[in-house]
């Protein structure tokens, strides 16, 4: 019970200080939030979303994962993805690595780590996307840092890919889609410098779909009836 004793006392300490800085703080956050970010990064304990971008609450809506990914099977991810864009309006999705990231180095290695292991194998993916310029590295540290790097240009391109960021960008104010990596040795973010729309503009041939109404796309397909069924046969 200590640990969480702590976390109660701390918890105290934070609402005295906000309350005595600004009385009408927690009033206005409970009043509803519009962010204008969303941040996906990595659940490492050493990158606290606000804090290394120095935001406060209801600035940044937030969802973290082993290794930063963007999954198209994880409903967690598209969820937030979609409330964030449809729901709340974010202007800026940032999707943000780190070096020293565990979860490169393990899908780097030549081990079994259990369950984690399909996750795992989505950071393999990008290997297999660039593995001639993740080999040109020799220095086994240079290698994973650049990782690292990759592996968020992909997850940006991941975004990419949804129908979800495909018709937000068809709106008046599409958000903007950016890669960040944060270098826990010294504190600085990264910019990437990855350009969502070009991103979008180069995949658009292989992955770019458009929402159809649905009872038009009903009166286009055949009924399946019993007489129908057995004329095909």
């Amino acid at each position: 019970m200590a640990g969480i004793s702590e976390i109660l006392e701390n918890n105290k300490h934070w609402v005295a200080s906000r309350n005595a800085e600004d009385p009408e703080f927690f009033q206005r956050l409970a009043n509803g939030q519009s962010p204008k970010y969303l941040f996906i990064g990595c659940s490492d304990s050493r990158v606290p979303a606000s804090g290394i971008t120095g935001t406060g609450p209801g600035e940044m809506f937030v969802h973290r994962n082993i290794a930063n990914l963007v999954v198209h099977t994880d409903m967690n991810l598209l969820s937030v993805l979609q409330y964030a864009v449809e729901v709340l309006g974010v202007k800026d999705i940032l999707v943000c690595g780190h070096y020293g990231c565990g979860g490169v180095a393990a899908a780097a290695a030549n081990k079994q780590y259990g369950m984690i292991d399909n996750w795992l194998v989505n950071i393999r993916d990008v290997i297999r996307l660039h593995e001639a310029e993740y080999l040109r590295e020799k220095d086994d540290t240079a290698r994973l840092r650049r990782l690292v790097e990759l592996n968020v240009i992909e997850q940006v391109r991941n975004l990419a890919k949804t129908n979800i960021i495909q018709n937000a960008m068809r709106g008046e104010n599409p958000p903007r889609l950016h890669g960040l990596v944060y270098d826990i040795a010294d504190g600085v973010l990264k910019d990437l410098n990855v350009d969502g729309e070009d991103v979008i503009t180069d995949m658009e041939h292989i992955y770019a779909t458009e929402a159809q109404d649905h009872d038009a796309a009903t009166e286009e397909t055949p009924e399946l009836t019993p007489a129908a069924v057995a004329e095909g046969e």
